[in-house]
Formats: structure tokens, sequence, C-alpha cells
């Protein structure tokens, strides 16, 4: 039985990672902000008497003492995810400070501020697993998502420096670069066929983390789209509105 920590357990991906862990028999302790989805994420777990603590993940402060609490309260951690992300508002961090910094904030202040705590538990247990969901808005600046883009690949070179920090260490530092996903977060998003379900998302994500991958895009077909889009030359790239459009 693994003990299993899930930071931003709400979400519709999170949600259904813990599930899979759930499944095998995993003691889980989930975190999350909004009380009634945390309730009904742990309602639909039941069966494996999972943990949960109230936490916003902003309040960046706080964070250290919510890491030692929690893994404290399970009795230490084999793995843990970080799962939490905001797309935010594109056309208003362009011009408005204070939502181009709320984006950053949760996408890469946030993540930051947990793992500084979760790199020295990890370091002084010497093993274990640490996944963190970035995304594939990471490859490349884009005028729809460039500010949400930029945060999440702050975070994929700062996951690089913590994975090669903790590989004497044996434990493995998993960067999950997320394509869009069927989900309350891009629920204002039209649907095209390169969106997938939370479920499919969820069994590649612990996929991953099993086998201690360093990076993996979620899902796999992304690992041959986004080299194409990282690597189309700039002026080409400014006249395909599929990829330089808003």
């Amino acid at each position: 039985m693994q003990r299993v920590i899930v930071f931003g357990a709400t979400s519709a991906i999170a949600a259904e990672v813990a599930a899979v862990y759930a499944a095998r028999g995993d003691a889980l302790h989930l975190v999350g902000r909004n009380p009634d989805k945390l309730a009904a994420v742990a309602a639909r777990l039941a069966a494996s008497h999972p943990q949960t603590t109230l936490a916003d993940l902003d309040d960046l402060h706080s964070n250290e003492r919510l890491v030692w609490r929690v893994i404290e309260t399970l009795g230490g951690a084999d793995v843990v995810l970080i799962a939490h992300g905001l797309l935010g508002d594109q056309l208003k961090s362009e011009h408005d400070l204070a939502e181009a910094e709320r984006i950053i904030r949760t996408n890469f202040t946030s993540p930051v501020s947990l793992l500084m705590p979760l790199t020295k538990y990890f370091t002084e247990a010497k093993g274990g697993r640490l996944g963190v969901i970035t995304s594939v808005a990471a490859e490349r600046g884009r005028p729809r998502n460039y500010t949400y883009g930029s945060s999440k690949s702050a975070l994929n070179t700062y996951l690089q420096g913590v994975r090669s920090r903790l590989h004497p260490a044996a434990v493995s530092v998993t960067t999950l670069k997320l394509g869009p996903v069927d989900s309350p977060m891009t629920e204002n998003h039209p649907k095209n066929a390169l969106f997938a379900k939370p479920d499919a998302v969820a069994r590649e994500i612990v996929e991953a983390l099993d086998a201690r991958r360093t990076e993996v895009f979620v899902p796999k077909r992304w690992a041959a789209i986004m080299p194409v889009v990282r690597n189309t030359p700039e002026r080409l790239f400014q006249r395909l509105p599929f990829l330089s459009g808003r």
C-alpha cells in the first residue's frame, strides 16, 4: 500500500487520479480549496477512507506548514501529485497586472511553495515519486494563452532542477505536460477531437508516475504534435491562424 497525497484534488483530472489509487487500495490524503467539491470527491472514494484537508494553495506562506501537516497526518508520503492550475483570462492579463499575477501565482509560485518542503521531505526519505501537472501550452507562446503558458514553462524549468537535485535520493520527478481536457476548467472552450477525457488522462498520469518517467505528454499523441508546434519558424508560425490566432 502506498501513501498518496494529491494537492488540488477537486479538479476533474485529480479526482480521477485519486480514484485510480483508491481502487488499488492505497492510502489517500486529498487537499482542495472548495469544501463541497472536496466532500464530493471524498464521498465517491469513501470505501478507501481518504483523509482530506481544506486549503487555499494560493496562500503561499501557509503552504510549508500545510505540506508538513498533511505528511504527518498520513504517516509519510510515497507519491505526491500537484494538480492545481488556473487558465485565467488571457485578454485581461495583457493589461491588468493583477490578473497576470493571479495566473502566475497559481501556476508557478504556488507549486514552488509546495515543492520547497516536499523536496526537503523526499531528500530525507530517500525514495518516492513526485508528479506535477503542467501543460502543452508551455511549449510555445501563443496569443491565446501566453500568460498561462509562460507560467507553466517556468514550472517546467523549475522541475528540471528539482529532478536533478532529487536524483541522488532515488526520487523520481515527473513533469506531466497535459493537452486540453474536456473538464470544467475548459467548459467555455470549443471542443475538438484533441480534447481528452479526464479518466483516460488519469490512467496515463498514474502509468507515468509508476514508470518514474521524467517528462511525459498526456495524452501520448502530444509527443508527436508539440515538436512541430515548438519548432515551426516564427515567420511561418505567425501566418498560421490555427497556431497564432486568438
